[in-house]
């Protein structure tokens, strides 16, 4: 009957077979039971924020002028005859002066100005100041209207695709996030990575409100990418779904894991075997193990008793992590019905063909 035992049908290993491949029994695994300690030592998130670079980044100007806006000039002269208009009239309007790729913008009788890296004020001063020399007193209003010299593409999860020019209200990340119509994904697994030449940065977007220090600003070029956290455990054995599961949140735990496939099959699972397979870095299996000599990634079981007086809090401590393999192992009566089910119906099936034997005359 013990014999039979593996030939039966089943979701998995059960106990005895994991625990035979482990290291202390000449396996490549190590076998470990859960306890507070090893829940601290695990407890490894994702540390997703940006760098000095980005952080340390002042907000832009908002009346910087860059290569790519729009001006829109008026002048008035105190003559007679202008330079700028026909006679009688007061002013001119140069509307939709272009600043060039090379940061100028030419205005008739004041020449070609450099208007990038200026405010309006100062090319105000410029534009006066060249004019004066030909019409008495010139009065010049400079705007800057809304211009391509300063934007930002968004893509993703956001409310609207596109390329938008960073203005006064829009000058950080989350403002900006916020003027493309928010994400329109989960915030809680909602990942913001901002690509700024050849650096790479990445956060959290619930962080950006929890952290306000966090709030970068942009910068003419950045590409701003929304996804969904790419994180997901694999669950089998006897849970209520068999299936690799993404994440729901930022930090997730067993129990919350164990709750997400359907939690423990009521009729068969084992709440003694859950088992968390996965490969652990070096550094945390050192500390896990007390030791000092492993090298590389160890693999690593991790033992889950939820009938013990602290088990469930344990379970709900200890992290799952991107790409762990969670496992229930079915309980010993489960094994034990099958096994009886299939000796009773296999020496039914021997019944059936002694009697249609003897039927048959045979």
């Amino acid at each position: 009957m013990v014999s039979s035992c593996s030939l039966l049908p089943r979701t998995g290993p059960n106990k005895r077979e994991i625990y035979s491949g482990s290291v202390q029994r000449e396996g490549d695994a190590f076998v470990v039971a859960v306890n507070d300690r090893v829940t601290r030592t695990t407890a490894v998130v994702p540390a997703l924020g940006f760098s000095n670079d980005f952080r340390n980044a002042a907000q832009l100007g908002s009346d910087t002028i860059r290569p790519g806006d729009v001006l829109s000039l008026t002048i008035w002269e105190n003559v007679d005859k202008p330079l700028l208009g026909p006679a009688g009239q007061v002013s001119a309007v140069l509307t939709e002066v272009q600043v060039d790729g090379a940061g100028f913008i030419f205005v008739p009788y004041a020449g070609r100005i450099r208007a990038a890296g200026n405010t309006p004020e100062s090319i105000r001063r410029v534009i006066s100041s060249k004019l004066e020399e030909q019409t008495p007193d010139p009065q010049v209003e400079v705007r800057r209207a809304a211009g391509d010299g300063s934007t930002v593409s968004l893509v993703g999860s956001v409310g609207g695709q596109g390329v938008y020019a960073i203005e006064r209200p829009t000058r950080t990340l989350s403002t900006m996030l916020a003027h493309a119509g928010g994400v329109t994904i989960t915030p809680e697994i909602a990942q913001v990575t901002v690509l700024r030449g050849n650096q790479r940065g990445q956060i959290w977007f619930q962080d950006l409100y929890e952290y306000p220090e966090l709030d970068i600003a942009l910068r003419a070029g950045d590409r701003i990418l929304v996804e969904e956290d790419t994180r997901a455990f694999t669950a089998l054995g006897a849970t209520g779904t068999q299936s690799r599961v993404n994440f729901t949140s930022k930090n997730l735990s067993a129990i919350e894991a164990i709750a997400q496939v359907g939690g423990l099959t009521s009729n068969s699972a084992d709440p003694t075997g859950v088992f968390i397979f996965r490969n652990e870095p070096e550094e945390i299996s050192n500390q896990v193990l007390g030791r000092t000599d492993l090298t590389g990634a160890q693999r690593m079981v991790y033992v889950l008793n939820l009938t013990e007086p602290n088990g469930m809090f344990v379970a709900r401590d200890f992290v799952v992590r991107d790409g762990d393999t969670l496992y229930v192992t079915e309980a010993p009566i489960t094994t034990w019905n099958k096994t009886i089910a299939g000796l009773t119906g296999s020496l039914g099936g021997i019944s059936s063909v002694d009697s249609l034997a003897q039927i048959a005359g045979l």
